[in-house]
């Protein structure tokens, strides 16, 4: 059976408000919303929340991917993420070539990886992540620190 190499993703969203999208996607709804500071209802993540949790958890999937492809016991992780974003965009006071301006991810492992494992891993998900090559196509610097719990 040959395996499909492009497949289209859709969501749809109801946004009753200024702020606040209803996002579905096959039987799932989440809420992307501002915070009430910004006029909104705090009933989700704010859109680059939501971006910037899209990265960490296509770091969880595809570095398990990988980690089993490659034969190695990364476990556990908990992945942090960190960014540097520039807010002159989305407060309208001037266009942004880069918003997101640097992310640093954090990655441990509680499995039986190696360190050098863990960098065989990392490796590999820098080439497959796509929401890592996305940020990165936009410019974004992405630094990631992959350890060993403890």
């Amino acid at each position: 059976m040959k395996m499909k190499t492009s497949v289209t993703l859709k969501v749809d969203a109801d946004c009753p408000s200024h702020s606040l999208a209803e996002v579905a996607t096959r039987d799932l709804v989440q809420f992307i919303d501002e915070p009430t500071e910004r006029g909104g209802t705090n009933k989700g993540f704010t859109p680059t929340d939501t971006a910037l949790s899209a990265l960490v958890g296509c770091t969880n999937v595809i570095g398990h991917k990988c980690a089993a492809k490659l034969g190695i016991d990364i476990g556990h992780l908990q992945i942090s993420a960190k960014c540097r974003f520039n807010r002159l965009g989305v407060t309208l006071a001037e266009e942004i070539d880069i918003p997101f301006e640097a992310i640093d991810l954090t990655i441990v492992s509680n499995g039986a990886a190696t360190l050098g494992e863990l960098q065989q891993v990392a490796v590999e998900v820098a080439k497959f992540c796509p929401l890592a090559k996305l940020f990165r196509s936009a410019g974004t610097v992405i630094n990631e620190d992959w350890h060993k719990a403890g």
